[in-house]
């Protein structure tokens, strides 16, 4: 398949991308493996997504201008043998290590094996209705969907750029790219609803190639160009200083903005990319010292090891946290898991690239099998080498099967959610004429039917001890929900004459909690409601924010009381899911109870005096 030649060459390889890829590979595993730091360390697939568009579409123009022509079969074999031979051992590996630890970690197993197998894993969580941001029932290969998105990538782009080709006008190949990028990024803008779980639009290809599609406008950029050293000597100094300015802003955005930000997909994403081609156009700029600063040991070797250590840091992380379910996840503990998650990682990464990848990479998988048995001095023993490396395959894939085989359907914690629905789910009964409801003063202890409580995933699992502790509550809890929804649905129940005396609201899990939430709730209850605030527990880094937020809160009110369900559960993890978020049965009662003790407390309120009550002496004639 070939068009004429064009242009010179891109050089065959570009300073500061391996320093780039160290940055973008640490923003992530800091982001997964520390105890809530790093909340922006999402944003580091983006700018592996960047390199990549850049990268490969810098490789399909140097390969055209040089021979005239690109070899799509050769390419394709270049990245299997790039990918797939690792995928394999990390499947094979920690597959087995799962089946050995069971539980939790195998729901979904096979699902996942199969987009690792065939590169559809963002689609495939999509179809099955999974969650990035759902920590009920942590995927083993969850990492895996943006390599899918990358070699999906891979395998369409490169019938594009000859297309791309056949335009002799090179503006108008960019404005061709261009188009593709806007309509990805406005295709992530519109799908996404602000509280809703943004899954559909971080993990679909048509919304989040807008990265892959700016590194390509880069690459094209850069080919259009006579020489990279035909740039002016004003453009050479201005783009390191802008790359490093690029690059500070990542940081930034890398340690504020947390993923439940909408700001992330209405245009966020489209920032980091756009501050990612930055970076690596200030990095390959001729006689830049940004790019031979990105290029210094240790983040060159941690770059040039980037992909194994993606690789295998989440499902090692995974297999940790199901091996050691009470691990402390906060503070020293959750630092000492991380780390030591962090150095089998290390480890797993350097071998997979010193023995599977390198080799295979450059040879092929025969020949570096054939190494493989030569590797071994003594004549007689080789026979035995390769037998044995083909019995450990063997048994890794029939460890795969048993795990995938094991699969117990769901996850605790999904089986305690369930159980939350199935009891708060209304039974049916004859239709009445709806009128408002009129609701007595509270009881000394307020009974159920005094109760409006609202609440997240965590007073899901909970709803059949509250029904038990307080009969005839009603519960409004919903997966992945947060407090900024509270004001429309105590509006909504206000308007239809159902809100009750007391509000119960458990909606610190899922993210960041502010007082004008929370001033908006207390004006829409009025003085004739009290509000009880229940602290969050999980493993995650804004909750010991939420929970100084909601105690400084209660402490201003007189109406506003406090239900330390943290307090409660924070020596006893062993009554929660696998998560350490969702309680089970005498976890549901621990949180039962420390309701109760908020109701206690507001009971026993003094009533309010009126001014000549307090004792006061009269007023002076």
């Amino acid at each position: 398949m070939t068009t004429s030649p064009s242009s010179t060459p891109p050089p065959s390889r570009f300073a500061g991308l391996d320093g780039l890829r160290a940055f973008a590979v640490l923003a992530v595993i800091l982001y997964h493996l520390s105890p809530g730091y790093g909340v922006g360390g999402y944003l580091g697939v983006d700018i592996f997504f960047v390199i990549s568009g850049f990268l490969i579409t810098a490789l399909l123009l140097r390969e055209h201008a040089a021979n005239g022509r690109i070899a799509l079969g050769k390419f394709w074999v270049r990245r299997a043998r790039r990918l797939l031979p690792a995928i394999g051992v990390l499947v094979l590996a920690c597959c087995s290590v799962a089946l050995l630890i069971g539980g939790d970690v195998l729901v979904d197993l096979g699902r996942q094996v199969l987009g690792a197998a065939t590169f559809s894993s963002n689609w495939l969580a999509i179809a099955g209705g999974s969650s990035y941001f759902d920590e009920t029932s942590p995927e083993l290969f969850r990492n895996l969907w943006s390599l899918a998105v990358e070699e999906q990538f891979y395998l369409i782009w490169p019938l594009m750029v000859l297309g791309l080709l056949l335009v002799p006008n090179r503006w108008v190949r960019l404005a061709a790219v261009a188009i593709l990028t806007v309509a990805s990024a406005i295709g992530m803008s519109a799908l996404f609803t602000p509280g809703d779980d943004a899954t559909r639009v971080y993990f679909g290809t048509d919304t989040h190639s807008f990265g892959l599609t700016i590194g390509a406008m880069l690459a094209l950029a850069w080919q259009a160009l006579p020489s990279p050293d035909a740039l002016r000597r004003p453009v050479r100094i201005a783009l390191p200083i802008l790359g490093l300015g690029a690059i500070g802003a990542l940081v930034v955005l890398a340690a504020l903005m947390p993923s439940d930000d909408p700001f992330a997909y209405q245009g966020g994403l489209v920032v980091v990319s756009v501050l990612s081609a930055v970076a690596i156009a200030g990095g390959i700029t001729p006689g830049s010292l940004l790019g031979r600063w990105l290029d210094v040991q240790p983040l060159k070797w941690i770059g040039e090891r980037s992909y194994g250590l993606y690789l295998w840091h989440w499902p090692v992380f995974i297999l940790l946290l199901a091996a050691y379910p009470s691990w402390p996840r906060f503070g020293a503990g959750g630092w000492a898991l991380g780390g030591i998650a962090l150095a089998i990682t290390v480890a797993a990464a350097a071998l997979s690239h010193r023995f599977i990848e390198q080799p295979i990479r450059a040879r092929g998988f025969r020949a570096v099998v054939r190494g493989w048995g030569h590797a071994v001095r003594i004549p007689g023993w080789r026979p035995v080498a390769i037998v044995a490396a083909g019995a450990l395959v063997l048994t890794g894939s029939a460890a795969s099967v048993a795990a995938i085989a094991a699969d117990p359907g769901r996850s605790d914690a999904q089986a305690r959610i369930e159980a939350g629905i199935q009891a708060v789910t209304p039974k049916p009964r004859p239709v009445a004429p709806t009128e408002p409801q009129v609701f007595a003063a509270p009881a000394e202890l307020p009974g159920g039917e005094q109760i409006t409580a609202i609440g997240d995933s965590v007073m899901l699992a909970s709803a059949p001890e509250l029904q038990n502790a307080f009969p005839g509550i009603h519960i409004d809890a919903a997966v992945s929900r947060h407090l900024s929804a509270a004001p429309a649905i105590i509006s909504g129940l206000k308007d239809a004459g159902q809100l009750r005396p007391v509000v119960l609201l458990g909606l610190g899990t899922n993210g960041p909690v502010d007082d004008e939430v929370l001033d908006t709730v207390l004006d829409l209850l009025g003085a004739d409601h009290q509000l009880v605030l229940v602290t969050a527990h999980a493993p995650r880094g804004w909750i010991p924010g939420v929970n100084s937020t909601l105690a400084l809160y209660a402490q201003r009110y007189r109406d506003v009381e406090l239900a330390n369900w943290h307090g409660a559960i924070s020596s006893q993890l062993n009554l929660l899911a696998g998560d350490q978020v969702h309680p089970g049965q005498r976890g549901g009662e621990v949180y039962a109870a420390a309701v109760r003790d908020a109701l206690q407390r507001l009971a026993e309120l003094p009533p309010l005096l009126d001014p000549n009550e307090f004792g006061l002496a009269p007023t002076p004639l």
